[in-house]
């Protein structure tokens, strides 16, 4: 199962890239929203390697999953991979210059299942799928907005 986004932000392609390898940010973030996060590797720079084991309440349900860093091609594109007991996903987040001023950031997220449980979850969600999209595409687009005036403030 793909979701996918594709929002245009206010800031130079660099900035955007910047902006989007602060993970203490989003860590914290996270942390805010119930998660429970730990730092797996010891790589000081943002690059290929890093790892992350998350833990978190979905409907009753304590989850976890690892997440790492599987590529890093500075200023386009990150790509992470995500394994649960059930399933396993990509993330990708990919940006192209439209200008010296703007930039156009595309997000995916490919879900996959690994065993029975997985894919009745998987198919309960592609039954809500529409309404998944419209939830997926709002927060990249609240996220691209905040992260649009934060540069804007900032330059």
């Amino acid at each position: 199962m793909k979701f996918s986004a594709r929002e245009d932000i206010s800031g130079p392609i660099e900035q955007v890239f910047d902006a989007l390898c602060d993970f203490e940010a989003f860590e914290r973030l996270a942390m805010r929203r119930g998660a429970e996060l730990q730092r797996v590797d010891s790589i000081a720079q943002p690059g290929v390697g890093m790892q992350w084991r998350v833990k978190y309440r979905m409907r009753g349900r304590k989850r976890e999953f690892d997440l790492a860093l599987i590529e890093f091609d500075r200023p386009n594109q990150m790509v992470f991979d995500a394994k649960s007991s059930g399933i396993e996903a990509k993330f990708s987040v990919d940006l192209l210059a439209l200008s010296r001023s703007r930039t156009r950031m595309a997000v995916a997220l490919d879900m996959t299942p690994l065993n029975l449980s997985a894919r009745l979850l998987i198919q309960s969600l592609k039954l809500a799928k529409s309404n998944l999209s419209k939830r997926f595409k709002d927060r990249v687009a609240d996220y691209c907005k905040g992260l649009g005036e934060r540069l804007q403030r900032t330059a």
